[in-house]
């Protein structure tokens, strides 16, 4: 398959994916800081969106969009009007299989509601971030290691000049998951959404 994974530059989703065989390339303004042997497109991803790829996996943007961030919404109605044409513009590409991730907030109200909300401990992570999947023909994820001690250490991160970066990244279970999920053709999982 040819998987365009938009707004990773941790490359550990295109990595999980790559493993398996598959043609991946990540996009963000940042560059990529995962495998240097990896594809990765450093520019706006609407530079590349269309040119016909079979899966694409969307990170984008939540800064105006997730509920945690909801006490700066005011006045800012501009901004999270161009986050929400970015995330339609995902959604409503022509690319057979879509996921697009993002944390519980706006999307949900002004698009629709998401097909999936996971969380990092279902994955062999011992932490809670509610994280929405918007699907279109991929099945929910699978839990693959439900693990106890559970702690919302995303939300308690200490202010740094790194913390919106760290904050974003796909935990390593969750991307695994999805590659072998979405990206193995052995894998067998039955609910397909569109």
């Amino acid at each position: 398959m040819k998987i365009l994974i938009s707004c990773e530059y941790s490359g550990r989703v295109r990595d999980a994916c790559s493993k398996l065989g598959h043609d991946v390339t990540s996009c963000d303004l940042l560059p990529c800081e995962g495998d240097p042997k990896g594809k990765h497109y450093q520019g706006d991803v609407e530079d590349i969106i269309s040119d016909n790829w079979d899966m694409l996996i969307a990170f984008c943007p939540c800064t105006y969009l997730a509920v945690s961030g909801a006490r700066w919404w005011a006045g800012r109605q501009k901004e999270q009007e161009e986050a929400l044409a970015f995330v339609r513009m995902h959604l409503e590409a022509d690319i057979p299989k879509i996921a697009l991730e993002n944390p519980i907030g706006k999307i949900s109200s002004a698009i629709r509601k998401p097909d999936q909300i996971i969380q990092p401990w279902m994955f062999g992570h011992g932490e809670v971030k509610s994280t929405c999947l918007w699907l279109k023909n991929l099945p929910r994820l699978v839990p693959t290691k439900i693990v106890d001690g559970r702690e919302p250490r995303i939300h308690l991160m200490a202010p740094s000049p790194t913390r919106q970066k760290d904050r974003s990244l796909t935990y390593q279970g969750i991307a695994d998951a999805m590659a072998q999920q979405w990206c193995d053709p052995l894998f067998i999982q039955p609910t397909i959404f569109n």
